[in-house]
């Protein structure tokens, strides 16, 4: 029997733009690039070399987000994943970590599945807990942040780095892992891959092939919101320092007076 496996990923602000709140204290996301998560290609990386071990094994990559979000699918499956799952509504902008779990955890379990991969935290809001309240929802054992991770005879396995010790964790299928940044180098998508993902499927579905009700999500059913928000101030110019003699006098003095010393 195939090994499903399906990996979450999400479509994210570019960092290195100019991201800031819209009206509504969500994330503007229509006047920033957007891209594939950074710690998403890991769990890509990762769900493909689980593939590439096995007899037999299909990897699906899974987004939930507005039209551009198919961007981050297309890098997905130019890496080497061999489908993509989209789902899409109006009724989904301004959910939280915990209503998009629940969306998730729906599209898993009607794709059907034997091992979901995540990132260890999207790279815009870096919650790092929606792969535990997947498991949670689906009823399934969680093996998170694993810098190591490999599936053997129904059972997946990995290592988790602590600041102390590292952990050997196992758990039966079905399972939900996360893996870190130290998991392994994702692959750069090749041209004859880029090529490949546009003739692979993406399946597009919203909340009712999911059955979720509009109230359950979106900014309204959102359990966490942000109430409040200030623009950073502008850098302001540095204190200098002129050494004629007794520079560093002012220097001690100067860290002194900022408790760094």
């Amino acid at each position: 029997m195939s090994l499903r496996i399906v990996v979450t990923v999400k479509y994210v602000p570019d960092a290195t733009g100019d991201r800031h709140f819209a009206d509504d204290l969500t994330v503007d996301r229509d006047d920033v690039d957007g891209l594939l998560s950074e710690l998403d290609e890991y769990a890509v990386e990762q769900a493909l070399q689980i593939a590439e071990n096995a007899d037999d094994a299909e990897v699906t990559v899974l987004t939930v987000g507005p039209e551009d979000a198919k961007d981050a699918l297309r890098k997905a499956l130019s890496m080497g994943a061999d489908k993509a799952i989209h789902v899409e509504d109006d009724d989904l902008h301004g959910t939280d970590a915990i209503g998009t779990s629940l969306v998730l955890a729906k599209a898993v379990e009607k794709a059907g599945y034997d091992l979901v991969i995540s990132g260890m935290a999207s790279t815009d809001g870096t919650m790092g807990v929606v792969p535990a309240l997947v498991a949670e929802r689906l009823g399934v054992p969680q093996v998170t942040l694993l810098s190591e991770v490999s599936v053997e005879d129904g059972t997946v396995k990995g290592r988790r780095d602590g600041d102390a010790a590292s952990e050997q964790l196992e758990a039966q299928l079905p399972a939900v892992v996360s893996v870190t940044d130290q998991s392994g180098e994702a692959r750069y998508p090749s041209f004859k891959g880029i090529m490949a993902a546009k003739k692979k499927p993406v399946q597009s579905w919203d909340l009712s092939d999911l059955d979720i009700d509009a109230e359950e999500v979106g900014l309204d059913g959102a359990f966490t919101k942000v109430e409040a928000a200030t623009e950073r101030p502008a850098r302001t110019a540095g204190t200098i320092v002129k050494d004629e003699g007794e520079g560093g006098k002012q220097l001690a003095e100067f860290l002194a007076s900022q408790k760094f010393i």
